[in-house]
């Protein structure tokens, strides 16, 4: 009898904090929730969708996430984020995790500059 692979957890997981157009409250616990759900799915790597606000000024979510997420780097929760606008080749820390993650290099959003968008290593 042939063994079947185990599935395979995919190397980057979307979680999507924008839709429904929520408060900066609810995208925070969304974040909570999601990046909960991807540690006990054994993701290592999030991608974080939270706008850069509709009118391309404000932003009151992307701010509040990344703040929350800069406060949760230095508390040892999670490992690292990258900014949108810093997930490119060019930038040292977007680089060593390409290094380790190579498929990563296959995102659509890579070079990109998109402020919409955070990368979170768990």
């Amino acid at each position: 009898m042939k063994r079947r692979p185990a599935p395979r957890t995919p190397v980057i997981r979307i979680a999507d904090l924008e839709s429904g157009m929520p408060s900066v409250h609810e995208a925070l616990t969304r974040l909570d929730q999601e990046l909960s759900a991807a540690r006990r799915a054994n993701s290592r790597i999030v991608k974080l969708i939270h706008g850069y606000g509709s009118s391309g000024a404000g932003g009151d979510i992307r701010v509040a996430v990344q703040r929350r997420l800069i406060e949760m780097s230095q508390s040892d929760q999670i490992r690292s984020c990258i900014f949108g606008e810093d997930w490119s080749i060019s930038d040292e820390q977007t680089w060593k995790l390409l290094q380790a993650q190579p498929q990563l290099k296959a995102d659509r959003d890579l070079g990109r500059k998109n402020l919409g968008i955070t990368i979170v290593v768990l």
